[in-house]
């Protein structure tokens, strides 16, 4: 999986665009800038944007090459981001250490359940969770468009009720199914089919 994504990120270009997601920069608008993780953050995107906004940030992925541009990313936009190479898996934080955990397309793999609840432990109580990420239904989006963007098996794609399952310590303030139109580089363009949570914990 590693290799995978070292591929992907090993090109010049920021596959998935510098700016972030619109979700994401919708939302941290509404919270009091405090801590925020950022698990699975791929180029940085999304921690460089929370950067520049003042937000102290911590992010990780397993990505070498991923962790390469983000740094790179915040240089040339003058910021400071502290970003781990790490597996979901792997990565330890002290509990209830941040006021803010954002999910932006991290589909895991394995035991999504379990390690949804282990992040959430890394949330204080009244913090707010940010997730988007596309849902079963963006297959049909994916089987038009090469450059739809996300997982193309189907268990990996994932459920509402599920994710709301998996994050049961939380009061939603939103949480549904939306279609949206991505612009996010090259590899999210056009039509999408997306779950977004925004929930605060209990």
């Amino acid at each position: 999986m590693k290799n995978k994504w070292d591929k992907r990120y090993g090109q010049e270009e920021y596959i998935y665009g510098e700016e972030p997601n619109v979700y994401f920069k919708e939302k941290l608008k509404e919270i009091p800038i405090g801590k925020i993780l950022l698990p699975a953050e791929g180029e940085g995107r999304n921690a460089v944007y929370a950067a520049e906004v003042g937000w102290q940030v911590d992010a990780f992925d397993a990505s070498k090459e991923g962790k390469k541009k983000a740094e790179r990313l915040a240089a040339k936009k003058q910021v400071t981001i502290n970003y781990e190479r790490s597996r979901m898996e792997e990565i330890a934080f002290p509990k209830e250490s941040f006021d803010v955990i954002a999910l932006v397309y991290a589909h895991f793999p394995n035991d999504r359940r379990s390690l949804h609840q282990k992040l959430s432990a890394y949330l204080k109580p009244g913090g707010y969770l940010i997730l988007e990420a596309f849902n079963k239904e963006h297959v049909k989006n994916q089987q038009v468009n090469p450059h739809a963007g996300g997982p193309k098996k189907l268990d990996l794609l994932y459920d509402l009720e599920e994710l709301k399952g998996d994050f049961d310590n939380f009061e939603f303030l939103e949480a549904e199914d939306v279609k949206v139109e991505l612009q996010e580089g090259k590899n999210h363009v056009g039509e999408a089919d997306v779950v977004r949570i925004f929930g605060i914990k209990k």
